[in-house]
């Protein structure tokens, strides 16, 4: 029992670490219901739609500033936070900066995350409410060379994998497949390693990875991890349970700002990466652009298709909330209404 957890203890410390890397590189049910939080504010409030007054906040982003936050920069470019009353500053996240741990201790109001991190911020106590997430699935995914890929993750048995110890997706993979043959080696976010040994396979991210790959003119296929049954939420827009309850209508506001910025970025992506580079200058508008196609079939397709950029629903917070406790990274399952609402995502 003390070795257990001790081994819990220790690859929790490493997934909160490795979180903040995982970053860079989300039915029948609606999930329409509010959080406990919201429901006690909603009958408090007399207008939902727009803050009283302009409002100064600020949205911390998961990562640099990629193609990924198109939806914000799209809608700074267009006015939408001011026509909403807010005046939004965006800080850009990284290596060093938790979104999590800013918008939680009340330097930031708004922040960007993937589903699985904001779960695991609850084990923490620090409670938090997605609102809307800019990506329906995953694109974490398994990189091969050209003609050596796999239909089954068994496959992997023999195989040299490059991957970052206590990456959530691979303990998934583990606990649902028997990986023991596996050859695991540390992934570094270099590929130096994986392109002179075509039988290796690397972690990596279909919106980035490919096309650097092409830059090397080494032919590759990939298999989404969404393959095996693991697939959070990619790039959520959430607040803190506490700040929803004192300013439902900057949050409502936010929300259809972020919205709409993500429906004209669709169109209009090429224009709005010169911005998202000018925050980011290390990254080339190719790169940019392989970005913003690469995730169109996340941000727009899916359930979005059909219920528009940003739904939810409850039965997929609540199985990634499941899946986090047959982990054993979360100490007791709860209700995923208690972590969603799509009450202001715009109808």
């Amino acid at each position: 029992q003390i070795m257990k957890s001790f081994r819990k203890y220790t690859f929790l410390l490493m997934t909160a670490m490795l979180l903040l890397v995982l970053a860079a590189c989300g039915d029948s049910e609606s999930g329409s219901e509010t959080t406990e939080a919201t429901t006690k504010t909603a009958s408090n409030s007399e207008d939902t739609a727009t803050p009283a007054e302009v409002q100064d906040v600020k949205l911390v982003l998961n990562w640099f500033a990629k193609a990924q936050h198109g939806g914000v920069y799209a809608a700074q470019e267009n006015g939408l936070f001011e026509e909403n009353g807010l005046n939004v500053t965006v800080e850009p996240g990284g290596p060093q900066v938790s979104s999590i741990n800013m918008v939680a201790s009340g330097n930031a109001q708004f922040g960007l995350a993937h589903a699985d991190q904001i779960v695991m911020a609850r084990n923490e106590g620090i409670e938090l409410v997605a609102v809307a997430t800019a990506m329906q699935g995953s694109p974490q995914a398994f990189m091969f060379h050209e003609g050596h890929g796999i239909t089954d993750f068994e496959e992997l048995n023999g195989r040299e994998v490059f991957i970052q110890p206590g990456i959530i997706y691979w303990e998934y993979l583990k606990s649902q497949y028997d990986l023991s043959n596996v050859v695991e080696l540390a992934y570094t976010g270099q590929h130096v390693n994986f392109i002179p040994k075509v039988e290796s396979v690397t972690q990596a991210f279909l919106t980035s990875e490919p096309y650097f790959m092409e830059l090397e003119n080494v032919p590759v296929e990939s298999k989404l991890i969404s393959d095996a049954g693991y697939d959070p939420y990619n790039v959520v827009l959430y607040v803190t349970k506490d700040y929803l309850a004192e300013n439902e209508a900057t949050v409502k506001a936010f929300t259809t700002a972020f919205i709409e910025g993500w429906n004209l970025y669709k169109d209009s992506y090429e224009e709005i990466n010169k911005l998202v580079q000018k925050d980011n200058p290390d990254i080339e508008l190719a790169s940019l652009k392989f970005e913003a196609e690469a995730q169109e079939q996340f941000v727009y397709g899916m359930d979005a298709a059909e219920n528009g950029v940003g739904f939810m629903t409850e039965q997929r917070w609540a199985t990634l909330i499941e899946q986090l406790h047959d982990l054993e990274l979360l100490d007791e399952v709860f209700d995923a209404k208690d972590i969603f609402t799509t009450d202001y995502l715009v109808q």
